[in-house]
């Protein structure tokens, strides 16, 4: 599964700066009401909304994303809706600090719920912590102070503020939250309605740009409300800026490598030319001292031995031609001819050579004498292997 990149939580920058503007808070709570609007109509709950879980966008930080649905719940499968029933079993189940009565009564969770669970959240973003964070191993006791806080309204939530700024939008949040049945269907438009009410009397509007950047960076509540604009717009500029010298560094980096291979096919490209052009001249060398050898062959003077007779039946006897002249013999011939009881001698020099005395004097080459040994060498091993093999079978 791909999803998008996102930034960083709210939980950071709340441990960075404490708490939160009341403008900030109001203006998400907002756009939390429009992100549980929509699972709602999908007919599924959250269950688990926290600052931990609220996350800004990585490339626009103004933008609040809802995530990890481990605990989401189908509240209204195919259109009917779960029965209230509580189950102690299963009871204090989700985030202990936010999670609704009805959770920790262990009943499933349900619309009204995720509200609840939104109004403790901005309560605590407001304020800077809630009533029971001592008491977070107790989830009894924390489960009475939100039984207390609710049946104290608004004065319960309009006392816990310290810092004396108007949270009276919160406190008729969770008043609406509490006041709906089980499975009653919110009427978003009202709660949208109180928090805006509270933005419009401040001047900010709902869509505008949030007071924090990802890097967590604190800006004087004093400074005006233009200010405020461009200062929220400068940490987009410079995310914006790193992107794309991010992407120029990676497309310098990319051609490099490319010229890189490049050249290393050059060099590749160049021994093997280099080693097919040696192979090459060897073979030409080779062929060459073969070819003048083999004419050297063929230039050789052909000699003739004969015998010449005097009788018209004795024919001329040829011997095979020599091929170099290595001994010279002087034999003579006599014949007696039976019809003039003459005795005929001829005597004719003529030159005989022996095959293996004429192969001994052949001039070879250093590599054809090489190529040689190598192929009797390797029929000398044949005929070994041959000869084992057939006494072994």
């Amino acid at each position: 599964m791909v999803m998008e990149r996102l930034g960083v939580d709210l939980q950071k920058i709340f441990v960075q700066r404490g708490r939160f503007q009341r403008e900030t808070v109001l203006q998400l709570g907002v756009r939390m009401l429009d992100v549980l609007e929509y699972i709602h109509e999908n007919e599924y709950v959250h269950g688990d909304i926290k600052a931990a879980n609220l996350l800004l966008g990585y490339r626009n930080p103004h933008q609040v994303y809802l995530a990890d649905y481990g605990l989401s719940y189908r509240y209204c499968p195919n259109g009917n809706h779960k029965q209230y029933q509580e189950n102690p079993r299963k009871g204090h189940n989700g985030t202990v600090e936010f999670t609704s009565l009805d959770a920790h009564k262990g009943v499933a969770p349900s619309r009204r719920g995720d509200l609840e669970i939104l109004g403790y959240c901005m309560l605590q973003w407001l304020c800077g912590k809630l009533p029971w964070e001592q008491n977070l191993r107790d989830p009894v006791a924390v489960q009475t102070a939100k039984t207390n806080l609710l049946d104290e309204l608004p004065n319960s939530v309009m006392k816990w503020n310290p810092s004396g700024n108007s949270c009276c939008e919160i406190a008729q949040f969770l008043a609406y939250a509490n006041g709906l049945a089980y499975d009653e269907k919110p009427k978003y438009e009202i709660l949208k309605k109180i928090l805006l009410d509270g933005l419009e009397s401040s001047g900010i509007l709902h869509k505008g740009l949030l007071e924090f950047s990802t890097a967590g960076h604190i800006r004087s509540s004093e400074a005006s409300s233009k200010k405020q604009k461009v200062n929220a717009q400068k940490p987009v500029t410079e995310q914006i800026n790193r992107v794309q010298n991010k992407l120029k560094d990676e497309r310098i980096a990319g051609s490099h490598v490319i010229q890189r291979q490049a050249q290393k096919e050059e060099k590749l490209d160049g021994l093997i030319n280099s080693e097919r052009t040696q192979e090459s001249t060897v073979r030409r060398n080779k062929y060459q001292h073969h070819q003048e050898f083999l004419s050297g062959v063929k230039e050789l003077p052909s000699k003739t031995s004969s015998e010449d007779f005097s009788s018209s039946f004795c024919g001329r006897h040829q011997d095979f031609p020599s091929l170099s002249i290595s001994r010279k013999r002087s034999s003579s011939y006599s014949y007696e001819c039976p019809l003039t009881n003459a005795k005929v001698t001829n005597f004719k020099k003529y030159q005989t050579t022996g095959f293996w005395s004429t192969i001994s004097q052949l001039t070879l080459s250093e590599e054809t004498k090489a190529d040689v040994f190598h192929y009797g060498l390797t029929i000398f091993f044949l005929l070994i292997l041959v000869v084992l093999s057939l006494y072994f079978l």
